[in-house]
């Protein structure tokens, strides 16, 4: 997964694994900076009541694809415990986008960073 911040997008680029476990074979993922309104790397909330379509699903290994909760319809990509960042959207497709990337934490303030400028 390639992640990066150009002309105010925020750029969610899956490789081709990461599109066939989440079952998502559109385009990469844009979000204009300005529809994130919160950015997180504490664990988020998720519920067993979450409907999964279409994704995978393997307990402590892999949560990946679209899901439809009590929240609204989200994007996972989780593949180890730790290390979430989470984007809290409005206007868009998705409510939620939850990610396990490396450096996370750099990740959320550099999103907050440019968000601020």
């Amino acid at each position: 997964m390639q992640l990066s911040i150009s002309d105010d997008q925020f750029k969610i680029d899956l490789d081709g694994w990461e599109r066939i476990w989440a079952f998502y074979f559109n385009a990469d993922l844009y979000i204009p900076l300005s529809h994130i309104t919160q950015v997180s790397t504490e664990e988020p909330r998720h519920s067993w009541t979450d409907v999964r379509m279409p994704g995978t699903f393997l307990p402590g290994v892999i949560k990946a694809g679209t899901y439809y909760t009590d929240r609204g319809k989200e994007f996972w990509y989780v593949t180890r415990l730790g290390r979430y960042l989470t984007l809290e959207l409005e206007n868009e497709f998705y409510r939620r986008i939850v990610l396990s990337v490396d450096q996370n934490q750099l990740w959320a303030d550099r999103i907050n960073g440019q968000k601020a400028v």
